[in-house]
């Protein structure tokens, strides 16, 4: 390093501003968890892999109902480098991010993505997910890994996992109907 500059860039003044939106008082942390989930649905491989992967499916059991959450910020890429954001406000007026990069995409078969979780301008999380489909004759086992870093002062995985829990109910629901 010369003149405070890293050969990739600004480094310096890139660390100086992601310390800037810690807030005052708040202390550095990280805490791991990891849980697994599974669920076994009453559907194809290739329809609960459609509810998972397609936009307009996902949007029908992957966040909060319209009078909980107005969705700001809405895309989904799934493939090797893609991308999916999901960015809404709350009604307590809080902005929540979701922000995923997708690694390993195996057609009715697997995901791995990596994302991280905001709340307003406070990175909380960021996770590494593995979702696998299996087929059980005409049914389908959906397991998630989930491993994730808990970034300071919010260390509630518990609260991911039962997150996570409540929207894989809201995907069998609507893979039911």
């Amino acid at each position: 390093m010369t003149d405070n500059k890293h050969e990739n860039g600004d480094f310096i003044d890139a660390h100086a501003a992601a310390r800037a939106r810690i807030p005052e008082g708040v202390k550095r942390s990280v805490v791991h968890a990891t849980f697994s989930l599974e669920r076994t649905y009453d559907a194809s491989v290739t329809r609960v892999w459609k509810a998972l992967t397609l936009p307009e499916a996902k949007a029908q059991w992957f966040g909060a109902p319209p009078e909980e959450l107005e969705v700001l910020e809405s895309n989904m890429d799934v493939r090797p480098g893609g991308r999916e954001r999901l960015k809404g406000r709350w009604v307590s007026n809080v902005v929540s991010t979701f922000d995923a990069t997708y690694y390993d995409v195996i057609e009715n078969e697997r995901l791995v993505y990596c994302y991280e979780m905001h709340l307003d301008d406070h990175k909380i999380s960021v996770s590494i997910a593995t979702l696998q489909l299996q087929a059980v004759g005409k049914k389908t086992r959906l397991m998630l890994t989930e491993q994730g870093a808990f970034l300071d002062g919010y260390d509630d995985a518990g609260s991911r996992e039962h997150g996570t829990n409540e929207l894989f109910d809201k995907l069998g629901t609507v893979l039911s109907q």
